[in-house]
């Protein structure tokens, strides 16, 4: 992860988090007197924010890792011609 100075953050904040957005990196800030913070994109923030929900999710996590094994043995469930054509065209 990049480093920061606050200084140097408050002078480029427009183009630095420009390039945050962009290369969806996050941003730690640094500062001498206080602690750190990190600068994220709402993008990532929300995706981040889904991610943990899962994992914190056992019925989830349990529903993906039986959902998983069944693929790997070749036994998942194989949609008709017909929900396919209605799965791709959403």
């Amino acid at each position: 992860m990049r480093e920061l100075s606050v200084n140097k953050f408050r002078g480029n904040i427009k183009k630095t988090v420009d390039q945050i957005i962009s290369d969806h990196e996050p941003l730690r800030i640094t500062r001498r007197g206080g602690r750190d913070f990190i600068v994220i994109s709402a993008e990532d923030w929300e995706r981040e924010q889904e991610s943990l929900y899962v994992l914190q999710n056992t019925s989830l996590m349990k529903q993906i890792s039986e959902s998983f094994e069944s693929h790997m043995k070749g036994k998942g469930y194989t949609p008709s011609e017909e929900e396919l054509d209605e799965i791709n065209r959403i």
